[in-house]
C-alpha cells in the first residue's frame, strides 16, 4: 500500500507526463504548421511516449491499491520562435522532468518505500535517454544555425524515428 505523500507525488507525476505528451503534441502541430513534417513526426512519437509513462504511473499506482487522481492538464504554448527554440524547449522541459523524477526518488528513499523506488529506476534510465535525444537535435540545429538545406536534412532525418511501446514488465507492467 502506498503512503499518502507517494500516492500524491505519484499522481502529481502522472500530470506532469500528461502535460508533457500536450506539450509535445502542440510541438507538432507547430512543426506542421511551417511544413516540417520530420520534426512533426518527431513530437508526435515523444507525446505517445510521454502517454505511456503517465499509464505505467497509472497501473503503478494501482497495483499498490492506491487512488489515482486526475487532475486538470495545464495548456502549453502552441508558438516557438524556430525549430532551435521548440527543442530547446524541449530539452529543457526534460532536464525539469529529470528532477521530478529525480525528486521521486529522493522521496521514496526517505519514506522506505522500496518498490515505488525500484519502479522509478526505470524513469531515471529513461530520462537520460530523453535528455540526451533531445540536446541531440539541439546540437544540430546549432550547427546548421536552425536553416537551410541542413535544416531540411535534420527534419528528414527526425521522420524515421518510430514510436516504440517499452517492454511489459518492470516500471508498471501496463499499459
Amino acid at each position: 500500500m502506498l503512503k499518502p505523500q507517494i500516492e500524491k507525488a505519484l499522481n502529481e507525476q502522472i500530470n506532469a507526463e500528461l502535460y508533457s505528451a500536450y506539450l509535445y503534441l502542440s510541438m507538432s502541430a507547430y512543426f506542421e504548421t511551417i511544413d516540417l513534417k520530420g520534426f512533426a513526426s518527431w513530437m508526435r512519437v515523444q507525446s505517445q511516449e510521454e502517454l505511456v509513462h503517465a499509464a505505467k504511473f497509472f497501473a503503478f499506482i494501482n497495483e499498490r491499491s492506491g487512488r489515482v487522481a486526475l487532475a486538470a492538464i495545464g495548456g502549453p504554448p502552441v508558438e516557438w520562435k524556430s525549430p532551435l527554440d521548440a527543442f530547446e524547449a524541449a530539452h529543457t522541459h526534460e532536464v525539469h522532468v529529470t528532477s521530478l523524477i529525480n525528486s521521486l526518488v529522493d522521496l521514496a528513499q526517505a519514506s522506505s518505500d522500496h518498490a515505488t523506488y525500484n519502479f522509478l529506476q526505470w524513469f531515471v534510465a529513461e530520462q537520460v535517454e530523453e535528455e540526451a535525444s533531445t540536446d541531440a537535435v539541439v546540437k544540430q540545429l546549432r550547427l546548421v544555425r536552425g536553416e537551410g538545406h541542413g535544416l531540411l536534412l535534420i527534419d528528414r532525418e527526425a521522420a524515421q524515428r518510430t514510436f516504440v511501446m517499452p517492454p511489459a514488465g518492470g516500471a508498471g507492467a501496463a499499459p
